[in-house]
């Protein structure tokens, strides 16, 4: 879809346990987004460090398709990712909305 992405293991750090702490300063520090599948530490991390370049939290979707164009609809929304936090539900949930 366009989007310039570097997972954990692009850069060089998946496998060593990475505090999450850690890996929002590391999104930080590079200024890019957060996507994540951990809802509690990253809405808990959203609270007490908001100057952050954007964290999208979402819940699994086996159709991954589907996930990703809920997570670019989502992200399109929002004129900047700056400080947001962003929500993903399950689209086969009855009543769940981005």
């Amino acid at each position: 879809m366009g989007h310039d992405i570097l997972t954990i293991a692009e850069a060089g750090k998946a496998g060593l346990g990475i505090p999450d702490e850690e890996v929002l300063a590391f999104a930080v520090h590079e200024e890019r987004s957060i996507l994540t599948r951990n809802w509690d530490d990253f809405r808990r991390l959203h609270r007490f460090h908001p100057n952050h370049y954007g964290i999208i939290i979402c819940k699994e979707d086996l159709n991954t398709e589907r996930q990703a164009q809920r997570i670019a609809d989502a992200i399109a929304r929002e004129e900047n990712l700056k400080g947001q936090l962003i929500r993903i539900t399950r689209a086969s949930e009855p009543g769940n909305s981005i």
